[in-house]
């Protein structure tokens, strides 16, 4: 079971955003990542529970930051409630989308589970729900995948496999490479893997 810390980041100017202290692990039905999210002065700024089936698809997302609170799951494409601070209103949402994403990690590895992709596979387009910070607004984004190399690398545990994705936003053609081993992030826009205490898992 991964457990470590990511730093968070603005990706343009690089200002400190936080930390994320997650744990992750495939299961039976899939794969799930639980994270909790701070400031840069160490206070409390959210978590994160994700649950994935065993093709890639949310089972259950959960988000909390800023006061809100998000809960969806993958249901005529993707389902969710966004609930304020006061927990008076609660606004629910649907798209016709292939799954979520946000600025956590765990969004860039759930996605990667769904496509499947190879060094080999043409680049592929998703549309995607993005709950931004720091209110969790929802927000559709188009995006395309493509896996450009896919290495071994000799570590103390045995070969590692590193994936590197190119990722383009549709809507400006801004590119950029994120780099995954399993089900961790190593290397992303705004993401950087500061501490592992136990390898990658090696999904089958």
């Amino acid at each position: 079971m991964p457990r470590g810390r990511y730093s968070l980041h603005d990706p343009h100017d690089h200002t400190p955003l936080g930390e994320e202290h997650f744990h992750c692990a495939p299961g039976p039905s899939g794969w799930r990542y639980v994270a909790q999210r701070t400031t840069p002065s160490g206070d409390h700024a959210g978590s994160v529970d994700l649950a994935l089936d065993d093709l890639g698809r949310p089972l259950r997302l959960e988000l909390h930051a800023g006061g809100w609170q998000v809960r969806g799951a993958a249901l005529d494409g993707v389902t969710w409630v966004r609930t304020d601070p006061t927990g008076s209103h609660a606004a629910e949402g649907n798209v016709r989308a292939h799954t979520f994403t946000g600025s956590s990690p765990a969004f860039l590895v759930a996605l990667t589970r769904l496509l499947r992709l190879t060094p080999r596979s043409d680049a592929t387009r998703v549309r995607l729900v993005a709950f931004t910070d720091p209110v969790l607004a929802p927000l559709t984004v188009d995006q395309s995948w493509a896996l450009v190399n896919s290495e071994a690398h000799a570590t103390d545990n045995g070969p590692l496999t590193v994936d590197e994705y190119q990722v383009s936003a549709l809507d400006t053609g801004e590119r950029h490479t994120v780099h995954i081993a399993g089900d961790v992030v190593l290397a992303a826009p705004g993401i950087e893997l500061e501490d592992l205490q136990d390898p990658p898992s090696a999904f089958t």
